[in-house]
């Protein structure tokens, strides 16, 4: 972004921001901002909760530490991980399990679910029920997951702002080897028949437990004849609609990677806000990856929040509008030389998200 149309872009979003919320606007009498800055990597011990407090992260999605090589934590492994977020100062607010990932599926160990290799999967989702039950007990409301055969799909890195590199999806470069993954050849039927299954299996326990199951977009979405054999049912907003009606709950909901639907849209730039209306006037929003794209589908970059296609400003006034009540978190930051896992893209993001929240609540 150059000078001048930053200097553009921050003007504008200034005045929008500041005549939407001025004395006598109707959204001046809108409820106060529920949304909460949060963060979801891992580990999730002493010294990055205390990175977390250091720039006043106060929510977060937890990794609990996990023995035996189970796939779900027991109530004290889960009160374990609460007890030392809670001595920093940290609330566990969402919980990632040890399987159900953003993983490729040649890579995954616990795969069963997505390949529907039963009897191996009706165990795998008896292990999840009892994590969610476990949650229950241990207070934790809410978890996340992916139900994904081909991982996160990038095809290299582009130059962004200074020495950072942003995350590169080109399709046209995309030349996958093998041309199949393990999965093989999964069409859009078998896909929906294994999250059926899953859900059918899943939701109603969730539900009992009073247990958020959050459940993130394929990222980023495919040509309708699929990529690697796969097509990818919840790489479009109409897939994650259709998702959304199988089992219907108010506990079954979705992990928002607002980059990730960005990456949806021929223009995220205009098309966004009315996605982040539909799914969160409905309360399906269980979490918010609060990231930014440039570019369009089958060709984007990942930028830092100021340096997309996308006005956050303008965003983050939809999600009060809606009344967002959960977690708003970065996710992919750019990668730079010196900047070991990306902690310092990450305290970019958190200062840009808290400065946020703070104007859409404070100047209301």
């Amino acid at each position: 972004m150059n000078r001048r149309r930053f200097i553009a872009s921050s003007g504008a979003s200034a005045v929008a921001l500041g005549s939407s919320l001025a004395p006598g606007n109707a959204s001046a009498a809108s409820p106060p901002v529920l949304m909460k800055l949060g963060c979801q990597s891992a580990p999730t011990n002493e010294a990055h909760l205390q990175y977390f407090a250091r720039y006043g992260i106060r929510n977060i999605c937890g990794y609990p530490t996990i023995a035996d090589g189970r796939l779900y934590a027991t109530v004290d492994e889960l009160k374990s991980m609460r007890d030392l977020a809670e001595k920093n100062g940290i609330s566990v607010d969402c919980l990632a399990p040890p399987f159900l990932s953003s993983s490729h599926i040649d890579r995954e160990k616990h795969g069963a679910i997505m390949l529907a290799q039963s009897p191996e999967r009706d165990r795998d989702i008896a292990d999840l029920q009892t994590l969610i039950r476990n949650c229950a007990a241990a207070g934790i409301p809410s978890i996340k997951y992916n139900m994904s055969i081909l991982g996160v799909l990038r095809t290299g890195r582009t130059p962004g702002r200074g020495d950072a590199t942003y995350s590169t999806w080109r399709l046209k470069d995309g030349h996958p080897d093998p041309p199949l993954t393990r999965a093989g050849k999964v069409n859009a039927d078998a896909f929906w028949e294994r999250i059926t299954y899953f859900l059918e299996r899943v939701i109603p326990v969730a539900a009992e437990n009073k247990i958020r199951m959050a459940c993130h977009p394929h990222d980023p979405g495919v040509p309708p004849e699929g990529y690697q054999g796969v097509t990818r049912v919840l790489g479009t907003v109409d897939g994650l609609k259709k998702f959304l009606t199988i089992k219907e709950s108010p506990y079954h909901g979705l992990n928002f990677c607002q980059g990730t639907v960005s990456e949806m849209l021929q223009d995220p730039g205009k098309e966004i806000y009315d996605v982040i209306r539909y799914f969160g006037s409905r309360k399906k929003i269980f979490n918010v990856h609060f990231r930014n794209i440039r570019g369009h589908r089958d060709e984007f970059v990942e930028t830092y929040p100021d340096d997309g296609d996308v006005d956050l400003v303008k965003a983050i006034q939809t999600y009060k509008e809606v009344g967002y009540p959960y977690l708003l978190m970065p996710d992919h930051v750019p990668v730079a030389p010196g900047d070991p896992n990306g902690l310092q893209s990450f305290a970019f993001c958190y200062g840009y998200i808290r400065a946020l929240i703070q104007a859409v609540d404070r100047l209301a």
